[in-house]
């Protein structure tokens, strides 16, 4: 599938839900909560410098029994996270997607972050775009 990711973020939407550095786990949970997503961009003074997830979550406080109203994103963030570019084509991020085992890519350009794509967006995108494909062959060769 060689169409570029911008187009996911054209039909989604470039919305990203952020959280500081600073801020509480639990604030982070609250908002990931308040939000429905599995996971925040960190920025700080606008910039892209992490994510949080639910797997750090999982694996940074609560396996390690940490308290999530003391412990602060910057504790459990991933710090070098895996970004792509919005010109990226959807078969690339699948790729990054399924053999890194990511299941959030943050999308930036020019160190700006410009969307956030999952798993679920590339598996939606590419699951629409092959009914479209098998539509207009059904068209072709059914006598109208």
């Amino acid at each position: 599938m060689h169409r570029p990711v911008r187009d996911i973020l054209a039909r989604k939407g470039r919305q990203v839900v952020v959280v500081e550095p600073g801020a509480t786990v639990l604030q982070a949970v609250e908002r990931m909560n308040e939000h429905r997503v599995g996971a925040l961009v960190v920025v700080e003074d606008g910039k892209f410098v992490g994510i949080v997830t639910e797997r750090d979550i999982l694996t940074r406080l609560v396996a390690k029994e940490r308290s999530p109203r003391e412990t602060r994103v910057s504790d459990i963030m991933t710090r070098e996270a895996v970004s792509i570019l919005p010109t990226a084509t959807v078969e690339q991020a699948m790729k990054m997607v399924t053999e890194n085992r990511y299941r959030h890519l943050p999308v930036v350009q020019a160190g700006k972050l410009v969307g956030m794509i999952s798993a679920g967006d590339l598996t939606h995108f590419i699951v629409h775009d092959q009914k479209l494909r098998i539509g207009d062959l059904v068209s072709y060769i059914t006598p109208g």
